[in-house]
């Protein structure tokens, strides 16, 4: 009798800890999917750009306002 229940102990421990490990898996999964979308969204926003992107395109824009304040 004792060896029966501790049978099923151990098979509910073990049903337990597989629940578990199969809910870690898939927060793990998500995680790894949510920060896929959050780089490819940081790229496509431009927030990825190097600093030596962003120095250029001010610079150009300044260029571009400089030359419409020269025409007026």
């Amino acid at each position: 009798m004792q060896l029966g229940l501790d049978v099923d102990i151990q098979r509910l421990e073990a049903d337990k800890l597989r629940k578990g490990k199969n809910k870690a898996e898939e927060d793990l999964d998500s995680l790894k999917t949510d920060y896929k979308k959050l780089r490819r969204s940081i790229r496509t926003s431009g927030l990825g750009k190097m600093l030596e992107q962003w120095r250029r395109e001010i610079q150009e824009e300044k260029t571009k306002a400089n030359q419409w304040e020269k025409k007026f």
